[in-house]
């Protein structure tokens, strides 16, 4: 623990020296506060309506949650599928990366026709944030395993299967993670973009509203809880990453 605090150090001493200022410089009145609200004016504002505020934060990790796992199962099930057949992975691999050049703003409106504004279009758009960095992370870590050891199964003659368990999918295991780290501090983001395209509650929703009355510390205030919520999850994949690969961390 003390080892963390000391590699993090300088970052937190730069970032309250920047709230120092930032306050400071509201405080002076260099800046309205109807433009920049101080860091205390932000945190009054989350004080002010926890309640409402917590209630469209419910909503919103839900569409994460759901989105989320509905990614990492869609995109575990085709890297594998593609790491145990080649050519599959030849066919669909460019599809995939082709379907990135769509941006998500043209995507969510679609499904918001589709499916209504209910909890499945949110969550779909979390899915289609989170699916392409975790699939294409885990199809590049089967490609970068071993080969050596590779040869060396097939010499024993192990079969296909044999193969992938053994050898691939606990090499492609670090990269399978850190595609997740990259996914997870997107799907809160993407929860957010699908609710400010039609939605009755969320963060995006309370950013909206705020926004439309002026109340400018609150929807710092939302920002700020977006930025939170991302780096605990961001946490917790550390942790769990550190859980199933004990060997990667104590290299």
């Amino acid at each position: 623990m003390y080892s963390g605090i000391k590699k993090y150090w300088s970052s937190a001493a730069l970032l309250i020296f920047l709230l120092v200022l930032w306050e400071a410089v509201v405080k002076i009145g260099a800046i309205p506060g109807y433009i920049l609200p101080s860091p205390l004016g932000i945190v009054e504002a989350l004080r002010d309506t926890y309640e409402i505020l917590w209630a469209h934060c419910v909503w919103t990790l839900q569409e994460v949650f759901l989105g989320f796992l509905l990614a990492v199962a869609a995109g575990m099930l085709l890297a594998v599928l593609m790491g145990i057949f080649p050519a599959l992975r030849k066919a669909l691999y460019p599809l995939i990366v082709i379907s990135q050049t769509v941006p998500i703003m043209a995507v969510a409106p679609l499904l918001i026709i589709w499916f209504g504004y209910g909890l499945l279009p949110k969550m779909l758009v979390v899915t289609l944030v989170c699916f392409f960095p975790i699939t294409v992370s885990l199809v590049e870590g089967f490609e970068n395993v071993d080969r050596d050891m590779l040869k060396l199964m097939l010499a024993m003659g192990a079969s296909r299967w044999q193969i992938f368990k053994t050898v691939q999918l606990p090499g492609a295991l670090p990269s399978f993670f850190a595609g997740l780290k990259i996914a997870v501090t997107y799907s809160v983001t993407g929860a957010v973009i699908g609710e400010w395209l039609g939605a009755s509650q969320g963060i995006g929703v309370y950013m909206t509203r705020s926004m439309n009355s002026f109340l400018t510390a609150q929807v710092f205030g939302a920002i700020m809880l977006i930025s939170v919520l991302s780096l605990i999850f961001f946490g917790l994949i550390c942790l769990l990453a550190r859980v199933v690969m004990p060997w990667y961390y104590q290299r």
